[in-house]
């Protein structure tokens, strides 16, 4: 999942062992969002990429409840979603290669 934004920068920060996340600065604003994740599902935030979060777990289907409880928090409200694009938003799906 990558961050989009236009101007304020959103700052993420990833707490309780991996487990939940919380999100900040989104549109400015001084609320903090705060999303637990679902039962095995893990975060990481990527070392490739500046501002991108790794989704880990074994089932498919809670890995993706939980992309859609991120996305879902950092919806855009009593805007024009076309000129404010700003969001977490999912860029890719597939497993994770492993080097041996």
């Amino acid at each position: 999942m990558r961050f989009v934004y236009a101007h304020f920068p959103i700052n993420a920060s990833i707490t309780n062992g991996n487990k939940s996340i919380e999100i900040r600065n989104f549109l400015g604003e001084k609320k903090v969002r705060k999303v637990d994740m679902l039962e095995g599902v893990s975060i990481l935030r990527s070392e490739k990429v500046k501002d991108e979060i790794v989704l880990d777990g074994n089932d498919i289907e809670l890995v993706s409840r939980s992309a859609a409880l991120i996305n879902q928090k950092c919806h855009v409200k009593n805007k024009d979603i076309r000129k404010f694009l700003d969001g977490i938003y999912v860029s890719e799906k597939g497993r994770i290669a492993e080097d041996e």
